[in-house]
C-alpha cells in the first residue's frame, strides 16, 4: 500500500502531455498466442485455471456457486488490441436478485469484495495479471470480445479493424487526471488528511463515471477508456486507491495527529 517514495519529488513538475505514455494501443494480427488456441478457443489448461480462480473467490464469500450464470473473459486480452499491459479481466456473472432483493447492497458487497481481492492478490497468468469483477448478468457489456469459460465458446467474437484513435486527446486527458491525483497526494504530504481523503474519494468516482461514459459513447477505443488505461499502466489508479486508504488511516489515528484533534473537537461539542 505504500506510495512511491520518489513521487513527492515530482510534485513540482507538472506532467507534460508529451510525457504521457500511450504505447501499446495498436491492433495485432492475432490474439495473444500464449492464451488462445488458433484464435478459436481458450487454451484448455488456462481456461480450467481461470475458472478455478473465479470459483475459489466466489465460494470463499460463503455464496453458492450454482447461482453463477457464467464466468467470462473480456477486455483487451480477448481482443486484437491486447498488449503486454493487458490484464486478464475475469468477470463472474450473477443476477444480483438471486443474492438479495436489495440490489444496491449486493452491488456494494461485490464491489468491496473484488476490490479487496484485487488489492491483496497478484496472480500472473502468461505475464498478465488476473483482475476479478462480479457483474450483474443483466448489465450491458461494452467489450467487443467476450469468451464464456463455462461454455468454452465465444459469446461475442472479436474482429480485426483499424480504429481511429485520438492520441493527442488521450494524452491530454490522462495528463490532466495524473496532475489532479498528484495534487491530492500533495494534500496528503502536507498532512491535510481529511481533505485528501475526500478528494481521493471524489476522484475515484469521477474516473469511474469518466470511463463509463466513454465506453457507452465510443467503446473500447474512446478517449476516456484509453486515458483510463494510461492511468492504470502508470500505476496512478493504484496510487489513488492507496491515497484514500492511507488518508483515512491517518485521519482516524489517535497519536497526537489529526485523529486526536477530531476527538477533542467532538468531545467539546458533546458528541460521542
Amino acid at each position: 500500500m505504500k506510495l512511491d517514495n520518489k513521487w513527492r519529488e515530482h510534485l513540482d513538475e507538472i506532467i507534460d502531455v508529451k510525457d504521457v505514455p500511450i504505447r501499446g494501443f495498436t491492433v495485432k494480427d492475432e490474439l495473444d498466442p500464449d492464451i488462445w488456441q488458433n484464435e478459436q478457443r481458450l487454451k484448455d489448461y488456462i481456461a480450467e485455471h481461470l475458472y478455478k480462480i473465479a470459483k475459489n473467490f466466489f465460494v470463499n464469500l460463503d455464496l453458492e456457486w450454482k447461482i453463477v450464470k457464467d464466468v467470462i473473459l473480456t477486455g483487451s486480452i480477448a481482443n486484437y488490441n491486447w498488449s503486454i499491459y493487458s490484464d486478464i479481466d475475469l468477470h463472474i456473472l450473477v443476477d444480483f436478485r438471486d443474492v438479495d432483493n436489495n440490489e444496491k447492497l449486493v452491488k456494494d458487497f461485490f464491489k468491496n469484495a473484488t476490490m479487496n481481492w484485487n488489492r491483496t492478490h497478484k496472480i500472473i497468468v502468461k505475464d498478465h495479471e488476473v483482475e476479478l469483477y462480479v457483474q450483474d448478468s443483466r448489465e450491458t457489456h461494452h467489450s467487443t470480445g467476450v469468451y464464456s469459460l463455462k461454455n468454452d465458446r465465444w459469446v461475442k467474437t472479436p474482429t480485426k479493424y483499424n480504429p481511429t484513435i485520438d492520441y493527442a486527446n488521450v494524452q491530454k486527458k490522462a495528463a490532466k487526471l495524473m496532475n489532479d491525483i498528484d495534487e491530492i497526494y500533495e494534500l496528503f504530504a502536507y498532512k491535510e488528511y481529511k481533505q485528501s481523503y475526500g478528494e481521493a474519494d471524489r476522484m475515484k468516482a469521477r474516473i469511474r463515471k469518466f470511463r463509463k461514459t466513454g465506453l457507452e459513447k465510443g467503446g473500447e477505443y474512446s478517449v476516456e477508456n484509453l486515458a483510463f488505461k494510461v492511468l492504470r499502466r502508470s500505476d496512478y489508479l493504484q496510487k489513488l486507491s492507496s491515497l484514500k486508504i492511507m488518508s483515512y488511516d491517518k485521519m482516524m489515528s489517535v497519536n497526537g495527529g489529526i485523529g486526536s484533534e477530531i476527538i477533542k473537537i467532538n468531545l467539546k461539542e458533546g458528541k460521542e
